[in-house]
This record gives C-alpha cells, structure tokens and sequence, in this order.
C-alpha cells in the first residue's frame, strides 16, 4: 500500500500510466471488449487488468494521476451504443461523473462508433480491463500534460 495512490491501482497500470506521454491513449473497457487480442496491437503489447472494479471506480483511479489533454476538444471518448448513437446508459454517466470530478468541471466526453473504437484502440498506449460487466462501459484517456508550476 502506499499514501495517496489508489489501491485499485496496481503496479502494472501505474507503470503504463507514467510511461505514457503527451498525446498516448489509454483504452479503458468492459468485460466483454476483446482486451486481449486488441492490446496485443498496442504499443505495451499486452493487457493490464483492473480487475472487480466498475468503469467509474477504474476511471477514478486513473484520473486521480492521469492528466486528461487539454489541447484536444474531446480528450475522453466513449464508445457509441450500436443504432442508439446519442444514447448514454448508466455506466457511462458514472464515468463522466468521475472525469467531471476529477477535472473541477463539466467536461463531456465524445463518442466514437463501435467498430471505430476498435480501431482505434488497437493504436493506444495500452488496454486496462475493468470488471465492468455493463455493455458499453469502454472509453478512450488521451494523456495531457503536467504543468512545472504544480507542487507536488
């Protein structure tokens, strides 16, 4: 255990997330998104788990040290219910609450289609599989920067 850091965090994903650079997109999905082949395309090659926590309980963790970018309109994404583009089921409200929360801010996510969002994950940083059993509970970070001018 150590002070300060969220304990869902495990030493492989805080090792992804401060590996990460400017501009690197971490993919954060369900239990039903196919992690496993998908992050064998991305550039750590291979799936980090968050295992029996929710999409929002995960999105709060990462976002307690991930930086979201601020130089992209839309540095979170979800991913679109397939026929049901503008819809927003539960899970993803938890986690706009959480990116809300964590910005000090009302800041909505963008959404991406379904088959898009497979793509574009295989481009990521890395996939983080969460226990998320809900359908559609799978999100883009793209990691922004740390001002020098904050104290730690």
């Amino acid at each position: 255990m150590l002070k300060l850091i969220d304990p869902s965090l495990n030493a492989d994903v805080l090792h992804a997330l401060k590996s990460m650079g400017h501009g690197d997109e971490l993919v954060l999905c369900d239990a039903n998104f196919p992690a496993d082949s998908v992050a064998r395309h991305t550039v750590l090659g291979r799936l980090l788990h968050m295992d029996n926590v929710s999409a929002a309980r995960a999105a709060k963790a990462i976002l307690s040290l991930l930086p979201l970018d601020h130089f992209v309109d839309q540095p979170a994404l979800r991913m679109e219910i397939a026929g049901q583009p503008d819809e927003i089921p539960p899970v993803q409200a938890e986690v706009q609450s959480e990116i809300d929360r964590a910005e000090g801010k009302s800041w909505p996510m963008g959404s991406i289609e379904r088959m898009a969002f497979y793509e574009r994950a295989r481009k990521a940083y890395c996939v983080i599989r969460s226990g998320e059993r809900r359908f559609y509970g799978c999100f883009l970070f793209k990691k922004g920067v740390v001002s020098p001018d904050v104290s730690f």
